[in-house]
């Protein structure tokens, strides 16, 4: 008989495989369904925490799960951040010492997660919102630094609304 972590892990394994399938996801139930399709036991609560434990986004109207992996951050030059860029919207300075990251809706939480694993050492943290990331900086130097580090990333992948500083 599996033990309640073995389930667990074959669920979130499952959950993965899922959301990384083609086909689009956009309700709870629907992972539930498709669970119990492979024979795997779910309930909502359980897929609600599981999504949660696995950095997964609902963004656009579907769930996702950000691609970067430990193997991709190992690599050199590699930044997890590169990975969420898709789900920047906008970004701009907020104030002193201070840079907000406009993303899409409920994309706040990973945007900031890959930010802080990015380990970038001009920032002193980062605060989520459903839609937003704010980034602390110690002075206006770091904060410039920061800025102009997410303006390049921004427009290697493409045109994205960048607000300069008047």
């Amino acid at each position: 008989m599996s033990s309640d972590r073995e389930i667990q892990a074959k669920r979130r394994q499952a959950i993965v495989e899922i959301l990384a399938e083609d086909s689009k996801v956009s309700e709870q139930k629907e992972l539930v369904e498709r669970l119990r399709a492979r024979g795997i036991p779910a309930t909502q609560s359980s897929i609600s925490r599981d999504l949660k434990v696995l950095g997964a986004v609902r963004t656009q109207g579907y769930y996702e799960i950000p691609s970067w992996s430990e193997e991709e951050e190992e690599e050199e030059g590699v930044s997890p951040f590169r990975k969420v860029i898709p789900f920047v919207q906008a970004v701009k300075p907020a104030g002193p010492y201070q840079t907000l990251v406009v993303t899409a809706p409920g994309a706040g939480r990973v945007v900031s997660q890959a930010i802080t694993e990015s380990e970038w050492e001009e920032i002193v943290g980062t605060i989520d919102g459903d839609s937003s990331v704010l980034i602390l900086t110690e002075n206006f130097f770091f904060q410039r630094l920061v800025y102009e580090r997410l303006k390049y990333f921004l427009r290697s992948d493409g045109e994205r609304e960048i607000v300069e500083k008047e």
